[in-house]
């Protein structure tokens, strides 16, 4: 079944059996978004939690002025929304697709009844839940004592230690996100992050044709975020 397949490979289920997990997956309902579109708002009750089949997901805050702050991208095979499931509270956070996306939602109850049934589910949210808070953690260190600059060299580094497989020179990918989506990853505003991708590229550190990104030298990008704070 293609369902409990798709389960199988989330951390919280990988160890359910096969009985399990079409428990859980006769009651998981699919849903498809289009590109931008909500699928739950901060603020919303919570009913249940979300699993990303296919497709990425933003969970985000908007602040009064209407600026956006990403806390997390998501991509296939993560679970989203495992804490309000557990505290009975609302959202959080909002969450949209990026692209298109397929998720499964799965009811609280639902839920609720395999964790009594499986309490090593319980625990194995626990831990996702800890790395989330870690996440969060870092995320308000960086908008606290970083500058901009280093906040998007550290984006940049990620996104190339992706597709450098071992490779230190010359390592090549592609900007998907516009400008204003890369600002409200890094906590500033559009301007600032056209203005320092120009920057970080007339110092040599990048070189950029179109979407397209090079980076001639990583250990210069690693240089920014030993000395950019």
């Amino acid at each position: 079944m293609r369902t409990a397949s798709v389960l199988a490979k989330v951390p919280i289920f990988a160890d359910l059996n096969e009985k399990e997990l079409a428990f859980i997956s006769e009651r998981a309902v699919p849903h498809r978004y289009q590109a931008g579109e909500v699928i739950f708002a901060e603020g919303d009750p919570c009913a249940g939690l979300y699993v990303v089949e296919s497709g990425q997901v933003k969970i985000f805050k908007t602040s009064a002025s209407g600026r956006e702050q990403v806390l997390a991208m998501e991509t296939a095979g993560n679970s989203v929304a495992e804490l309000p499931v557990f505290d009975g509270g609302k959202y959080p956070a909002s969450a949209a697709a990026v692209g298109e996306a397929a998720l499964l939602f799965i009811s609280r109850r639902d839920f609720h009844a395999l964790c009594l049934e499986h309490p090593e589910v319980a625990l194995k949210v626990l831990r996702i839940v800890g790395l989330r808070l870690r996440r969060l953690v870092n995320i308000i260190e960086e908008l606290s004592f970083t500058t901009v600059r280093h906040r998007l060299a550290a984006l940049l580094l990620r996104r190339a230690r992706q597709q450098a497989r071992g490779a230190e020179r010359d390592v090549t990918f592609t900007l998907i996100n516009s400008n204003q989506e890369l600002a409200s990853q890094i906590g500033t505003v559009r301007e600032l992050v056209s203005r320092n991708l120009s920057r970080l590229q007339a110092d040599g550190i990048i070189h950029m044709e179109g979407k397209t990104v090079t980076v001639p030298d990583l250990r210069r990008l690693e240089e920014e975020l030993e000395g950019g704070e």
